[in-house]
């Protein structure tokens, strides 16, 4: 057994691939709201659903708020009516330990850390369970780079 859930900790292309392309219904855990237009958290969601993807909000602040894109609000990834397949966490690394109870019990395919947004241990638990995770990348840059932007073509 040792360490098989290594494999849980994703960082090549091909797998990254792979989740962009399966992976329909993401989370995004600490996402901003429309009046903070211009930040990543708000306009990585809003381009994941130009692309197709079917986005639910799960914002850390903004309590008055119900909905953000036009999509109901959760306030916990395992609250979520049938679950989801990725969560696309805009946390800073130091936040992130207290959401894994939440993490664990929703039980997503994927936890994928945006660029910039690293925590080894809190990868390591979520991969110990049999999640895999993404870290320190953008769903956007990766999403563009490796399945292509329509508008590029």
């Amino acid at each position: 057994m040792g360490n098989e859930w290594a494999r849980n900790l994703v960082d090549d292309d091909a797998t990254i691939r792979e989740i962009l392309r399966t992976c329909r219904r993401i989370a995004v855990l600490g996402i901003k709201t429309e009046a903070q237009a211009g930040q990543p958290a708000i306009e990585v969601p809003r381009y994941l659903i130009a692309q197709g993807y079917d986005v639910v909000p799960v914002p850390v602040y903004y309590p008055e708020v119900a909905r953000i894109l036009g999509r109901p609000v959760y306030r916990r990834v395992q609250d979520i009516p049938g679950g989801v397949d990725l969560v696309d966490v805009f946390r800073r690394p130091q936040d992130i330990p207290p959401h894994l109870d939440d993490l664990l019990a929703a039980r997503p395919r994927v936890v994928w850390f945006q660029l910039g947004i690293r925590h080894d241990d809190a990868a390591r638990t979520l991969a110990a369970a049999g999640i895999q995770v993404v870290q320190d990348r953008c769903t956007l840059i990766e999403h563009r780079r490796l399945l292509g932007h329509p508008l590029d073509r």
